[in-house]
């Protein structure tokens, strides 16, 4: 329980919330301990907010302040004051000012007041949800007693014990930040509007050690849609609204467009379906014309229907080159069934298409569509598909060992980083299939320590390349069995 909390101006909360920074700033000494934190709109220096934040920052800055005004006070976190950090001004402000999200004249300014600027350093902590506080408010303490206390118990923290020690450390020893473009674009992304955008901010911010959460974690929100592949397929949801068979299709039809753009086809927006309208077209990576069919079974004509519109829009020679696919959880008839091998159709289930479309979400860009091509075979190919997810798992699962033997490596030497004849070592003393010559473990090591990966981190030393753990690379049960 604490009865305690601590003033901050509300938009450091919100930065100490999504991980951008590990401290708060002050003009006196803050002692270990534990504290609720209490949202203000007073800053330590009394600059005007443009002047006190940076720019990248400044926008969530003012929502926040905004968001303060309009409710009453809410505390959202807990922290714990590890410890306070007494800065004497012989410090670089422009270096402060690019490890967290104040102005350098933020620092000048304190350092014009007074000799001393106080990093609290605290290791934050979620409740499950805003609370609201009765508090004795004493404008002249940054100090809060809770008429209340509140429980901390269940609370997550934002950063993990290493990652916030690892943040810790690169701000005490005033390293430059890796990735000062990327946190630049995440601040834009964070402030479009768009159905997207939470998601791909959130990965660039577990990417940038802003956040602990597993990749899974991160996308969990997004993905209620993907349940609906096997649900619309069958329409079984439909039924219980009295949707009409059409409205049941079209519903489908919608589901399994969102499904192939999710998985990085360039879906033509104009084939919908309708009267005498393709279902399904595809222009990249390469051609794939299709036919959806929800319900409980795949009617003789498909084949010859999909022939049909697909000459009359693409021209003959167009649609024999393309890739034919019939989407439906039905069986198909033995007519149907011949007619797909004479014309090189694939067909296969919701549930085939929801399994890859679940991989893309845990993993993203591990479907390759190149990769998956050769595996649209002629006839009913959900066995084909099912081999390819298993041979995407075990690329994935070798991945994830390789980073386990990094991590391993370096807290047994207690290293900073380890070179690749070291780690081939270790990597062959785990006993782990396959076995892996050097170059093919450097080859893994540099695409796991790619800015678009970002599991571990390379430094040359010597011009040659020495690795580091960043993050693991978690394998949980997901795919629907």
């Amino acid at each position: 329980m604490i009865d305690t909390a601590l003033c901050l101006p509300a938009p450091d909360i919100e930065a100490l919330l999504q991980g951008r920074i590990v401290v708060a700033l002050f003009k006196q000494y803050i002692d270990p301990g534990e504290f609720v934190l209490y949202p203000s709109a007073v800053s330590p220096s009394l600059l005007p907010i443009e002047q006190y934040y940076r720019s990248n920052f400044l926008p969530i800055a003012q929502n926040a302040l905004v968001q303060l005004n309009s409710e009453t006070p809410q505390v959202k976190a807990w922290a714990s004051c590890e410890f306070c950090q007494i800065l004497d001004g012989s410090e670089s402000c422009e270096a402060l000012s690019r490890l967290t999200i104040w102005q350098p004249e933020t620092f000048q300014k304190i350092f014009a007041q007074q000799p001393y600027i106080f990093l609290a350093y605290l290791r934050v902590y979620k409740f499950a949800q805003a609370i609201e506080v009765s508090a004795i408010v004493d404008p002249e303490n940054l100090f809060v007693a809770l008429l209340s206390p509140l429980s901390i118990e269940g609370t997550q923290p934002v950063l993990s014990k290493t990652m916030f020690q690892k943040r810790c450390q690169q701000l005490q020893a005033q390293q430059p930040p890796l990735h000062p473009e990327l946190e630049e674009l995440q601040s834009a992304i964070a402030q479009l509007n768009d159905s997207s955008a939470p998601l791909l901010a959130n990965i660039i911010s577990h990417f940038l050690g802003w956040k602990s959460e597993t990749p899974n974690k991160l996308v969990a929100p997004q993905k209620a849609w993907i349940k609906n592949i096997v649900i619309f397929g069958n329409r079984s949801d439909e039924k219980d609204a009295n949707k009409s068979n059409y409205q049941a299709g079209t519903d489908f039809e919608r589901v399994v467009h969102k499904s192939l753009e999710f998985l990085g086809f360039g879906v033509d927006p104009n084939a919908k379906g309708g009267a005498g309208g393709m279902d399904l077209y595809c222009t990249t990576p390469y051609s794939l014309v299709g036919e959806c069919k929800a319900g409980k079974s795949i009617p003789d004509s498909t084949a010859e229907q999909l022939y049909r519109i697909g000459t009359r829009h693409l021209g003959k020679e167009d649609y024999e080159s393309a890739v034919k696919l019939i989407i439906g959880p039905g069986e198909p008839t033995k007519f149907l069934q011949k007619s797909a091998q004479k014309s090189t159709i694939s067909i296969i289930k919701p549930m085939t298409l929801q399994k890859l479309v679940e991989l893309e979400a845990k993993f993203p860009g591990s479907v390759n569509l190149i990769e998956l091509k050769p595996y649209l075979e002629a006839g009913q190919i959900d066995a084909r598909i099912d081999e390819y997810i298993e041979k995407v798992l075990t690329e994935i699962k070798l991945r994830s060992h390789v980073v386990q033997v990094v991590k391993n490596y370096l807290e047994k030497t207690g290293l900073d980083n380890a070179e690749v004849g070291s780690l081939h070592g270790t990597y062959i003393g785990s006993n782990h299939s396959p076995s892996l010559t050097p170059e093919e473990l450097h080859e893994i090591l540099i695409e796991l320590s790619s800015p678009l990966a970002g599991y571990l981190g390379r430094k040359k030393v010597n011009n040659e390349s020495r690795f580091y753990f960043l993050r693991d690379l978690h394998i949980d049960s997901l795919l629907t069995q």
